[in-house]
């Protein structure tokens, strides 16, 4: 729930603490994923669609998008929740690369993703397309 300590003067929740939460549900799902522990080391893209204001529930999914040696994209959407009616809306997405780490903290090998619905290989090949804009 957003909180008045979360807000800005008009009421919405503040961007840092947006991109906080997209950082913490992103490394759950890469860690999820890897079994292993890991660390941001991109961010390629936030969009800030609509704000959330104090008051109404933030609500994130993240799942693995595709997944490279050491490192996995992963796409966050997060979506406001208006506790009352129940009403949602998408207010933000992202996409976050975290790499795995071993015990020394060194990156690590990766199990792979297989994607098997549609959806999901869109947003294997997308994933890529990204990856090589970033490294250009």
């Amino acid at each position: 729930m957003v909180l008045p300590n979360d807000a800005n003067i008009h009421g919405n929740i503040l961007g840092g603490k947006v991109l906080h939460l997209l950082d913490v549900a992103g490394a759950i799902a890469a860690f999820r994923h890897a079994r292993l522990p890991v660390v941001t080391v991109s961010v390629d893209s936030v969009s800030f669609l609509h704000p959330i204001k104090v008051g109404q529930l933030v609500l994130l999914e993240a799942f693995v998008t595709r997944v490279f040696t050491t490192s996995m994209e992963v796409e966050i959407q997060v979506f406001s929740e208006d506790p009352v009616s129940g009403k949602r809306l998408k207010t933000s997405t992202a996409f976050v690369t975290y790499v795995a780490l071993d015990q020394k903290g060194r990156p690590t090998q990766v199990p792979s993703l297989i994607p098997e619905t549609d959806q999901e290989k869109q947003r294997y090949e997308a994933a890529l397309r990204r990856r090589d804009q970033r490294l250009g």
